[in-house]
């Protein structure tokens, strides 16, 4: 049966907002997919390409199926050191790494995802709703918020964060928060149990948020010329170094992030980021971006976000570039899958989770026999272990453990923590584990 294929349990995991829009015809999905790949199209006439090399499938038991051996695994030899300027030299201290960091962003900026303009409008907050609720036996406000985009500079797109605000009654100081890359599931009636992991938080009188990364900025090529880049964009298409639909989502949290500086019922030196798959890259993009988010949890985020993507294992650089996926990046990521490779790349994901150092990141992800294969559960380790001697430089711990510890080992010493759980394609087992290591530094005096 393909639905215990851990590749069509993360397909459909993935799809699963598009099948339940039953009100949504095939024929304006196969017209989201057909504008997806003209697009695509246009943007390999920008850059002068021919031809794309195909990536590997994720089902194991296709014929181009992606590797899943380790005996197959190359060498990771020559990895770009994340303490080596571009010049050669070697960073000594905290004040080289700052200017290494610069190098590092703009190399993000430049190859894989995009920049963004300085013409971004500001954002104003709203108060749709407010009501009093008991999540299980703790006692909450919930606000629902609509973050309006100004844009007065082009009428025609209209754009509007969706966020949502839990916090625990009857605080009497600002409270941390985790701010969740959350899906909306069309269809589906409300859950009547509290999420375990809601209860957890609270129990900490934690609050939490939900962000609809979707709201400001479509998950497809399609999309590329509306929301939030589109604005920008004035509704034309992408230049080669403009940016995609993961720096587009990490540029929403951050605008949250701004609201919550300016409200008494969070602290918003205690916000931490979180997301799965697609939104645990987002995630991850987020927190090497804004050094503000006080830590990371970032859930089987896979290729393009804590992996090493040098690694021929599961998801590969074509499929990242392929009219599927390509929107998530700026353009010029695209050439990495045709006339360059993934070895021409100045950076990689170890450099990703570099740029959060020396804050705490929680490295998730499930049981490759049950989640697959795909994500790269020793990649992520490896991007974690690599990305270690910023850490070190900085005075602290970064991953502790130098092999891949497999299913249900917890390292979490130092500021780098990883753990697979013993499920699929979610974060939902490692939720307890993520609060103790984060609760040391969630504490005021930490």
């Amino acid at each position: 049966m393909f639905l215990k294929n851990p590749y069509w349990q993360i397909i459909l995991f993935l799809s699963f907002p598009f099948l339940m829009k039953a009100q949504v015809s095939q024929a304006y999905r196969d017209s989201i997919n057909k504008l997806s790949w003209e697009d695509h199209r246009l943007m390999l006439d920008k850059l002068d390409i021919d031809s794309l090399r195909p990536g590997p499938s994720g089902d194991p038991s296709a014929p181009n199926a992606a590797n899943s051996d380790e005996a197959k695994v190359k060498p990771l030899i020559d990895l770009p050191d994340p303490l080596q300027f571009d010049k050669g030299d070697t960073v000594a201290n905290k004040p080289g790494w700052e200017k290494r960091r610069k190098e590092i962003i703009a190399h993000f900026n430049r190859e894989m995802y995009g920049k963004v303009p300085g013409n971004v409008p500001e954002v104003s907050w709203k108060i749709i709703s407010e009501k009093d609720s008991i999540l299980g036996t703790f006692p909450v406000t919930i606000q629902k918020l609509k973050g309006i985009v100004d844009n007065s500079s082009y009428p025609e797109i209209e754009v509007a964060i969706d966020l949502s605000l839990t916090i625990p009654k009857n605080q009497d100081k600002p409270v941390p928060v985790i701010l969740k890359f959350d899906w909306i599931w069309p269809g589906m009636p409300q859950k009547k149990e509290v999420e375990e992991w809601k209860k957890l938080l609270l129990k900490e009188n934690w609050g939490f948020a939900s962000l609809i990364p979707t709201s400001y900025q479509a998950d497809n090529g399609a999309g590329l010329r509306r929301g939030i880049i589109g604005l920008t964009n004035k509704g034309e298409p992408r230049e080669q170094h403009d940016w995609g639909s993961l720096r587009a989502w990490a540029w929403g949290a951050s605008e949250v992030l701004n609201y919550f500086e300016n409200i008494p019922e969070v602290d918003a030196s205690r916000v931490i980021i979180e997301g799965l798959s697609r939104y645990g890259k987002a995630a991850m993009v987020t927190m090497a971006y804004d050094e503000r988010f006080a830590g990371g949890f970032i859930g089987s985020s896979g290729a393009g976000g804590a992996k090493i993507l040098r690694r021929n294992f599961g998801e590969q650089v074509e499929n990242l570039a392929s009219s599927a996926e390509y929107h998530w990046f700026s353009p010029s990521f695209i050439k990495y899958a045709g006339p360059l490779s993934v070895n021409d790349l100045s950076i990689d994901g170890h450099h990703l989770v570099a740029l959060a150092a020396p804050r705490p990141v929680f490295i998730s992800t499930g049981n490759p026999e049950v989640e697959g294969n795909w994500v790269d559960a020793r990649g992520m380790f490896l991007a974690g272990k690599y990305a270690s001697p910023v850490y070190e430089l900085l005075g602290y711990k970064g991953l502790v453990g130098g092999e891949y510890p497999g299913v249900g080992s917890f390292l979490n010493e130092g500021r780098i923590a990883f753990r697979a759980h013993e499920g699929g394609h979610t974060v939902e087992p490692n939720w307890p584990y993520f609060i103790d290591f984060i609760k040391p530094f969630l504490e005021k005096d930490n």
